[in-house]
């Protein structure tokens, strides 16, 4: 069943990041080919591959961890060298560290900085300049409402996205 019925992007071709679960994994209701992007091990096997398949698109595993810049690059890299149209990036990819804000560590608070704000940036950047040669496309950037709550137990969630 359609989860988006309003959209259709038959033949399209969308980037997904966070691709493995929540909102990533439900696009593949839209219609598009799926380029889905995530950090676990054995991507080929995760359920978004296999309910891609089922409804008749094609689904394009890669894995990269977000937090290293390196992996973001070659990640970009890779897909504008295979795909020479990308139609739709969806900047989905996201992970949250909890501590109390007077005991969140630097390296947390640098993690998710890198995930959710950078590496959404460092992406929308060379794809978009794709898009913009081939005169359409369009980047989306998803968060959830605990943004807006800003708890004191998640402070680089809340300044990564919504910042």
């Amino acid at each position: 069943m359609n989860c988006l019925p309003l959209f259709d992007l038959t033949n399209k071709y969308a980037v997904i990041t966070g691709c493995s679960r929540g909102i990533g994994q439900a696009m593949p209701d839209t219609g598009a080919h799926n380029i889905g992007v995530s950090t676990p091990l054995a991507l080929e096997e995760i359920d978004t591959a296999q309910q891609v398949g089922a409804l008749g698109r094609r689904f394009y595993a890669y894995q990269a961890d977000f937090s290293l810049r390196d992996q973001v690059d070659a990640f970009t890299t890779q897909v504008l060298l295979r795909f020479p149209r990308i139609d739709i990036l969806v900047n989905n990819a996201g992970t949250i560290r909890r501590a109390p804000v007077a005991e969140h560590p630097n390296a947390d608070w640098d993690d998710v900085l890198a995930i959710n704000l950078k590496a959404p940036s460092r992406l929308a950047r060379p794809i978009g300049g794709q898009m913009l040669k081939q005169g359409s496309g369009k980047i989306i950037f998803t968060t959830l409402l605990l943004t807006f709550q800003g708890e004191i137990n998640v402070p680089g969630y809340a300044a990564s996205k919504g910042a």
